[in-house]
């Protein structure tokens, strides 16, 4: 038995009171104790998830010099391709063994905010690359909405209290490559112990071992999932709205045990952003005696490029 609860979206859409109440409960539950839940019942056909893989799988395969035409200069790895070992976690020295492929927000009815995005980027070798990984995108983003109402309930807010911040938000999905290990690391892992920065992140790809969370003891949990689950956890903006209410695990990827050095691990987060002006100020529901205020006002925004600047994905 994983150590990750597991919750299904389609008690939340039955129409039926007393299912989605339970999903309501579940889910807060789980992400006020471990932070991370297990979620089936959610908008990825099989076949969309299938075609996806096959295309990031063509794309990380392209020859080196092809891939690093697809990296813009300037805009801090928010679109397009980031090369093996150039983002490292918050106080980390070393890169995480690591390539991956931003995909971001389809903008509509929003000429402000399409200027303030940079475009997504075409690859030209892969005619099904795009339209598949916007088809994908559009799916998670709706199963993410439906989380967040959910959420939105436990916090004792109106059900659609984030569906103006997250439509046409900064959210991107990441298709990653963690590719075969040819020495040993040094002091480097495939994903070094972080916490998310965005509200929260649905991951495809946690079947295997590899993804660990952190419990309330200090242990390191396995979280894996099963193959029509995705993984959901909450971000260090959500944990920040609720004034610590829903926690924001600590969590890694670790390296393969040696005889499975020469495999490639692929896996695919879609982290959940809002819009930019979005205040992160803790909500008064959340704050009493026992658990006062925690953090600073600040903006979706703000708190972003604070956390880009962290990573060395930006400079000051």
């Amino acid at each position: 038995m994983s150590a990750i609860p597991s919750v299904d979206l389609k008690d939340f859409v039955s129409g039926d009171p007393k299912r989605k109440e339970k999903f309501v409960e579940e889910i807060g539950a789980a992400f006020e104790d471990i932070g991370f839940v297990a979620l089936s019942g959610h908008f990825l056909s099989d076949e969309l998830v299938e075609n996806l893989y096959t295309e990031i799988k063509k794309f990380f395969n392209l020859p080196q010099d092809v891939k690093n035409k697809y990296e813009i200069e300037g805009i801090g790895g928010q679109r397009g391709y980031t090369s093996f070992g150039k983002e490292h976690a918050k106080g980390k020295k070393e890169g995480d063994l690591k390539e991956f492929w931003h995909f971001g927000q389809y903008v509509e009815d929003n000429p402000e905010l399409e200027t303030e995005y940079p475009d997504n980027v075409t690859v030209k070798e892969l005619p099904n690359f795009n339209n598949v990984g916007k088809e994908t995108y559009k799916m998670l983003e709706k199963t993410a909405k439906y989380v967040l109402r959910a959420l939105a309930l436990h916090l004792g807010l109106e059900e659609t209290y984030f569906d103006n911040y997250i439509k046409n938000g900064n959210s991107i999905l990441r298709p990653i490559h963690y590719p075969p290990i040819t020495e040993e690391p040094k002091n480097a892992v495939r994903a070094a112990a972080h916490g998310d920065i965005n509200l929260i992140t649905l991951l495809m790809g946690a079947h295997g071992k590899g993804l660990q969370v952190k419990d309330h003891e200090g242990n390191w949990v396995d979280a894996i999932a099963r193959p029509d689950q995705l993984m959901i956890n909450v971000g260090d903006m959500l944990s920040r709205l609720s004034n610590n209410q829903l926690k924001s695990t600590i969590h890694q990827v670790v390296n393969p045990p040696k005889e499975l050095w020469g495999t490639s691990r692929y896996s695919i987060p879609f982290f959940m952003h809002p819009v930019s002006d979005m205040p992160l100020n803790c909500l008064e529901n959340c704050i009493d005696d026992e658990h006062p205020k925690a953090f600073e006002d600040i903006t979706a925004g703000e708190y972003l490029h604070e956390r880009l600047i962290e990573l060395g994905l930006i400079k000051k």
